[in-house]
C-alpha cells in the first residue's frame, strides 16, 4: 500500500504489478510536444537515470531502441500488432512512430494489470490523440471506449505576438476506456448530495407534504411532439 515507484514504468509494470490488480489508471505520458523539461531527480551517484531523462525530454526520434520496441510489439501478434504495422506503413520511420512504439507496450501492460471493473484515463493533446485513440482501440477493444473528455483551460495563450499562426490551443484530451464495458460495477456515477445552502436557494418553497420546489421561468423550454402527419407542435 502507498508505494511510489521511481524508474521506467514499463519495467515497474512487468516486475511489480500482478494481473488484474489495479482499479484505476490515470496516464499522463509525454505528449510528443518536442519540448524539453528539466530532469527532477538524479541517481545516488549523481548521474541522471536514462528513463528520467527520456521522460522529461519530450522529443522522440526513430532509432534502434524505437525499432526494437516496435518489432517486439509486432511479433507479439494480435490487434495491437496489426495497428502498429498499419502505423508503420503510414508513418514510416518517423518521430511519431517512435512515440507510438514507446506507448504501445505500456498500454498493453496497463490493460493486463487492470481489474475487469477497472478504467483507464489517458491524458494527451491533439498532437497525437488521434493515433493514441486508434492504438487504445487495438489494446482495449473498440467497445470499451467510453468517452473522449475535453480538459478546457481557463485561459489561452495564443502567442500571436511571437508570430503564431494558429487559433489558441485551449484544451487537452482525456481518452476514457474500461477494461470490460460489460463488467458489473465498471462505471459508478460520481454524485454527491446538494448542500443545505444550495437547496434553500434553489428550492425555497415547500408543499404541504414537505417537498421542496422552485418557481422558474420556463418560457425558453420547448416541448416538441411529433404528430402522425409529420408536423411538429410547440
Amino acid at each position: 500500500m502507498n508505494l511510489l515507484y521511481y524508474g521506467d514504468n514499463l519495467d515497474v509494470l512487468r516486475r511489480h504489478l500482478d494481473d488484474g490488480s489495479v482499479d484505476l489508471v490515470y496516464l499522463d505520458p509525454p505528449f510528443n510536444s518536442n519540448a524539453s523539461y528539466n530532469v527532477l531527480f538524479a541517481e545516488r551517484d549523481g548521474t541522471r537515470a536514462a528513463s528520467q531523462i527520456k521522460a522529461f525530454e519530450d522529443t522522440w526520434e526513430w532509432n534502434e531502441d524505437a525499432a526494437r520496441a516496435c518489432a517486439a510489439v509486432v511479433e507479439a501478434g494480435g490487434k495491437v500488432s496489426e495497428a502498429m504495422q498499419a502505423f508503420r506503413t503510414f508513418l514510416g520511420d518517423s518521430d511519431m512512430m517512435a512515440y507510438l512504439a514507446m506507448m504501445a507496450p505500456r498500454l498493453v501492460e496497463l490493460r493486463r494489470v487492470l481489474k475487469p471493473t477497472g478504467s483507464i484515463y489517458l491524458h494527451c493533446d491533439p498532437t497525437a490523440s488521434h493515433y493514441l485513440k486508434m492504438l487504445m482501440d487495438a489494446v482495449f477493444g473498440v467497445r470499451n471506449f467510453t468517452n473522449e473528455i475535453s480538459w478546457k483551460r481557463t485561459s489561452s495563450k495564443s502567442d500571436y505576438r511571437q508570430g503564431a499562426t494558429h487559433w489558441p490551443r485551449v484544451r487537452d484530451v482525456l481518452l476514457f476506456y474500461r477494461r470490460d464495458a460489460d463488467a458489473k460495477g465498471a462505471f459508478a456515477y460520481a454524485f454527491q448530495g446538494y448542500s443545505d445552502e444550495y437547496i434553500a436557494a434553489k428550492y425555497p418553497h415547500v408543499d404541504p407534504d414537505g417537498r421542496r420546489y422552485g418557481l422558474w421561468d420556463l418560457s425558453s423550454l420547448l416541448a416538441l411532439q411529433q404528430s402522425t402527419n409529420g408536423r411538429v407542435d410547440r
